[in-house]
């Protein structure tokens, strides 16, 4: 993200307010040479993390280290979470102490994700850094727009204060990191079932099939085992994720299209059988309408410098 960002020297990261309300697709999984924390601020965010899926509630921090592949799956209607991604030149120069080590290291804990359980307090201390970040740069809808649907040729994040901003990611770094070091939690990685790991592997690859009983039958196991075995170990229903992969594709097609294309026309080439049911599925996922997020969307940005 950061490398997309175009981000110069000056910056040492960058951080963003990811809001279920304002309609962000989940972005694909994928991995990155900088270290992120997501800070969940409101409702729940799932999560699969390598080959395991994990759920993360209001006040928790999730600890994603360089070259971890992850992806957000799903989350409430409600979710708000904080997501900010540091420069190993940035914690080069603020992590000096012994037992920062391995915020330097260029893999991740061995079978192992961090998250962090934070006190009332620090989760207090740490959300006001990030707001007062936030409120120093970009609004809101352009960052989500940017960050969520992919970013726009040409366009460059600017923060009116790079000091200001690489000073509150160290600090917001430090601080929890001592609340991480504090709790000593980790969650243990339970591998995916292999007929889990062919579902979602064909579910991504964009393949279609006819009933639950076909896809079961593919990744070799029962349709009622594999439901079961799916929601268990994803944390979500397998139609909801088949839903969620398929509204991913409309809003790439919207983006990607090299041609002009319809909202009706997108919707059949991305899976759904009809407007009516990917609306219905749009509003339960993102709880807006898909025409509000679209104009948003497509319309040009009007600015990338900072808002007064």
């Amino acid at each position: 993200m950061i490398e997309d960002l175009k981000l110069r020297g000056k910056y040492g990261g960058f951080l963003f307010l990811a809001d279920a309300q304002r309609g962000i697709p989940w972005l694909k999984t994928h991995q990155h040479a900088e270290l992120e924390i997501n800070l969940v601020a409101r409702g729940s965010v799932t999560y699969v993390i390598g080959k395991s899926s994990y759920t993360f509630y209001q006040g928790e921090c999730v600890w994603l280290f360089p070259g971890q592949p992850h992806r957000c799956i799903d989350r409430t209607a409600d979710a708000l979470y904080y997501v900010a991604q540091f420069k190993p030149s940035l914690i080069a120069r603020s992590c000096h102490q012994e037992k920062n080590a391995i915020l330097k290291k260029n893999r991740p804990p061995k079978n192992a994700v961090l998250h962090t359980i934070l006190p009332p307090v620090k989760f207090g201390l740490l959300r006001g850094i990030m707001d007062s970040l936030l409120e120093e740069g970009l609004d809101a809808d352009t960052l989500n727009r940017e960050v969520g649907y992919g970013i726009s040729p040409g366009f460059r994040y600017e923060h009116p204060n790079p000091d200001l901003l690489n000073a509150g990611l160290a600090h917001f770094l430090q601080l929890a990191w001592d609340c991480q070091l504090a709790s000593a939690t980790k969650q243990r990685a339970t591998p995916l079932h292999p007929a889990v790991l062919k579902a979602l592997d064909l579910l991504k690859k964009e393949s279609e099939f006819e009933c639950l009983e076909e896809l079961a039958h593919e990744c070799g196991a029962s349709a009622a085992y594999l439901s079961r075995t799916f929601k268990q170990q994803v944390g979500v229903p397998i139609n909801r994720y088949r839903n969620t992969m398929r509204l991913e594709r409309f809003w790439e097609i919207r983006k990607n299209s090299t041609r002009q294309m319809t909202l009706s026309e997108a919707v059949f080439e991305a899976g759904f059988g009809s407007y009516p049911q990917f609306s219905k599925v749009h509003r339960s996922i993102f709880g807006r309408s898909p025409r509000e997020i679209d104009n948003k969307l497509t319309k040009p940005s009007q600015s990338t410098t900072p808002s007064q």
